[in-house]
């Protein structure tokens, strides 16, 4: 089950979504692991605060918010990679072949 909630402020989504070249975008994340269920919570100041239900152990966190997110955004597991921040709850992911514009409306469907 995919949860989005939908307490997103567009002023704080400029700032987290950032093009770096083409159509690779970067986005900067908060993760809660071991939570209960995988969510996106919403932006928080520069970041987009994210709960998965994998534990911190073994990159099973990693893995599932890469799972996630791919599910979410409809793209291959593939196009996303966690450039900084693999063994921190900060993180700052890249996706490969969506703009700014196609995540903030695969984030916040309807």
């Amino acid at each position: 089950m995919v949860v989005v909630e939908k307490s997103f402020s567009r002023l704080d989504r400029a700032s987290v979504i950032v093009s770096i070249s083409g159509r690779v975008t970067r986005i900067s994340l908060h993760v809660q692991p071991s939570a209960s269920k995988n969510e996106v919570l919403g932006f928080t100041g520069s970041v987009l605060r994210v709960k998965v239900a994998a534990p911190p152990v073994r990159d099973k966190a990693n893995k599932e918010l890469v799972t996630f997110l791919s599910q979410i955004l409809g793209v291959n597991k593939g196009a996303l990679t966690i450039i900084h921040g693999r063994a921190s709850r900060n993180k700052v992911l890249t996706i490969d072949g969506l703009s700014e514009e196609q995540i903030v409306k695969r984030l916040l469907p309807g």
